[in-house]
């Protein structure tokens, strides 16, 4: 009974989070693909959300097949002259086609056409995390604290920079501060990076320099964050507290600027693992997501949603990257393709995609090993 009970708690606490949120973005993202193939021209022959065996799935008008598949990790769209869910082409198939199936066929289609469709799928992704920060900033508004110190703590880096309660933050570096999540965002990031602030205390405009100390903090499920830390408190009188509201084109500007953030800090965190600034333990698999998704699940719907705009946005940035295979390849292929006025030959474009495969095989090997070690830590 026990056992039973265990599991239960396993699927209904990790399990069904991580499937509900990775398939709204695979959803999309595929939607995506599919939607601007269809205003190509391009025949499709099947949508798919997972990977393998069809559980369920029906055939529309146009002979697509939309599929439930067994595996749950993914999914694809399969175009007319693919030879798998990878759009490498069947170029004997291609070949042997009557003329007018094969003008259905997505590699018959301009350069143009096949990069339209294949960007579609990372766009899709960012016009996902901007509507569903948008809903969320319409619905419920957010409250924000101005960014004033309400406390300094002795032997911080605020301590040593001079800053002291009372001080109004009005810019970082020339960036404008207008909320303490602001001060916050740009803090977290700078850890041991000197900060220029202008300040404004009393009436009195003051310029002070302070460095962001690195700390590792967990948070109340036990993950490990690494940030800067100022060592201030912000003001929670009521004066400071500011409740905001949105309408329907304030909403998708603030989405907009949530998605970009969002992506800045993903693209900042790839470059300093590249460059060694960064540790690359903080790079997470399917575990990982299953395990967050859990954890923002007890904390309601709104929270789970917007795990749903950050994976988004992760995996627009992912299918970017320039490996043969993802679409970020793809569009590489097309560029030279564009350049060059024809298409790579065959065999360099095969010998492509078997080193995306591999290094897409070891990313998701090096990924889930850094899950199973943050487990063994928690």
């Amino acid at each position: 009974m026990e056992l039973l009970s265990s599991a239960y708690g396993l699927v209904a606490g990790y399990i069904v989070p991580f499937l509900f949120v990775l398939t709204i973005v695979v959803f999309f993202h595929e939607l995506g693909h599919f939607l601007v193939a269809r205003w190509c021209g391009v025949k499709v022959d099947a949508f798919s959300v997972g990977f393998g065996r069809e559980l369920f799935g029906r055939t529309d008008k146009k002979g697509t097949r939309w599929r439930l598949s067994l595996i749950p990790l993914g999914g694809y769209v399969k175009f007319a002259g693919d030879e798998n869910a990878a759009s490498v082409p069947d170029r004997e198939w291609i070949a042997a086609m009557p003329p007018e199936e094969r003008a259905g066929a997505f590699i018959a289609k301009p350069v143009w056409q096949r990069a339209a469709v294949v960007a579609a799928g990372p766009i899709a992704n960012f016009i996902l995390s901007i509507a569903i920060f948008a809903i969320i900033f319409m619905l419920f508004g957010r409250i924000v604290a101005s960014p004033v110190v309400d406390t300094v703590q002795p032997d911080s880096a605020a301590a040593a920079g001079g800053l002291k309660p009372g001080d109004l933050i009005v810019s970082v570096d020339g960036d404008k501060i207008s909320t303490f999540s602001d001060l916050q965002r740009i803090v977290s990031a700078s850890a041991n990076v000197p900060l220029v602030l202008e300040v404004k205390r009393g009436d009195e405009d003051v310029t002070l320099t302070v460095t962001p100390q690195y700390r590792e903090l967990k948070d109340r499920f036990g993950n490990v964050q690494r940030i800067g830390l100022l060592g201030v408190s912000r003001s929670l009188q009521e004066d400071d507290l500011i409740h905001e509201k949105f309408g329907p084109v304030s909403a998708v500007v603030e989405g907009s600027k949530e998605t970009y953030y969002i992506a800045s800090r993903t693209l900042d965190y790839i470059w300093g693992v590249i460059s060694g600034r960064e540790a690359a333990d903080q790079l997470g698999g399917p575990i990982r997501v299953a395990q967050v998704s859990g954890q923002v699940a007890t904390q309601g719907i709104v929270p789970l949603f917007s795990l749903a705009a950050v994976l988004s946005v992760s995996i627009g940035l992912l299918n970017l990257m320039p490996v043969p295979m993802l679409d970020g390849g793809h569009l590489v292929y097309y560029a030279v393709e564009a350049v060059r006025g024809k298409p790579l030959s065959e065999r360099v474009q095969d010998i492509g995609f078997r080193i995306g495969i591999a290094i897409v095989l070891l990313l998701m090997v090096f990924a889930t090993w850094n899950d199973v070690l943050h487990l063994t830590r928690l």
